[in-house]
């Protein structure tokens, strides 16, 4: 059977699917459309199950705030290798995904992936699963947050090149405040607003290392206390927003600044691309071994 170019445009179009694929496709499928897109979706959900179990620890931090600022959306949509964050495809995908995720207000990754796109009853999971196709490696949309506030706050929203990203909630202050101290938390890296946050059993860790630590320097007891003690206190200001000194200005902390801004942070959420997966170490020399040894 002869397939048109303007067929196969239609179901590259409906699908995203490369030329030669869509065109062996509709060959298979006799020319139906429908059918043609159903094979295709049902070839990306093979093709993502096989990729599924490789590991993504590079991609993007995208961000996207409502025109009226009350509403923000921060996603990590994961890939195998940087390079695919350039691709058009990719970044077509992050855009969509993006938007239709603070469109919707969702605040999880399984809602997300339901909402359809609008094109051909096509949900996210299956552009997703198309992606995947096009470009040949596993792409995972990893963790999503949904920042909402009232009126009488601000959200400030900072992006580090397409690897960090920061949304943040103050109240008090301004635009330019709440941007300003987005961008601190991107560089600083703090991991609670105030010292009091800081998580017990992480102040438990850092102290019994800093007693062996001041034990080991021989000193008399009153001062291994003092020593223990300052080394927390240090601790605790550098884990705590409030107690960093403010990345444009260290003669100032945070706490300091917004104070003279009479605002407060009530929340932030800052996220790096790949923090927290197991990078599979490459030994190059060894695979090509074992190849080699395969086939004696």
């Amino acid at each position: 059977m002869t397939i048109s170019l303007d067929l196969i445009k239609k179901l590259r179009e409906a699908t995203g699917a490369g030329v030669v694929k869509c065109k062996e496709i509709l060959q298979k499928v006799g020319g139906d459309i429908d059918k043609a897109v159903s094979e295709l979706r049902k070839l990306g959900a093979a093709s993502a199950d096989k990729k599924a179990s490789r590991t993504a620890a590079e991609g993007k931090i995208a961000i996207k705030v409502k025109e009226d600022g009350f509403a923000a959306v921060m996603l990590e949509i994961n890939s195998e290798t940087d390079f695919v964050v350039r691709d058009e495809n990719f970044i077509n995908f992050s855009d969509l995904t993006t938007q239709l995720a603070l469109a919707h207000e969702v605040e999880s990754i399984d809602d997300l992936a339901k909402l359809k796109t609008g094109v051909n009853g096509e949900t996210i999971e299956d552009a997703r699963q198309a992606l995947i196709i096009k470009i040949g490696e596993n792409i995972k949309l990893r963790r999503l947050v949904l920042m909402q506030i009232e009126e009488g706050s601000t959200i400030g929203s900072y992006a580090h090149g397409n690897r960090i990203g920061v949304l943040v909630h103050i109240t008090g202050g301004d635009e330019a405040l709440a941007k300003d101290i987005a961008m601190h938390i991107a560089a600083s890296r703090p991991i609670v607003v105030q010292r009091d946050d800081v998580p017990d059993e992480l102040v438990v860790k850092e102290r019994e290392i800093y007693t062996a630590q001041a034990q080991a320097s021989g000193k008399p007891e009153e001062i291994i206390a003092k020593m223990i003690e300052g080394r927390v206190n240090k601790f605790l200001d550098e884990a705590s927003l409030l107690g960093q000194p403010f990345v444009k200005d260290p003669g100032v902390t945070v706490a300091q600044l917004l104070r003279n801004a009479e605002a407060e942070v009530v929340k932030f959420v800052r996220y790096e691309v790949g923090e927290g997966i197991e990078k599979k170490t490459e030994n190059f020399a060894e695979e090509v071994m074992a190849q080699v040894k395969g086939k004696e």
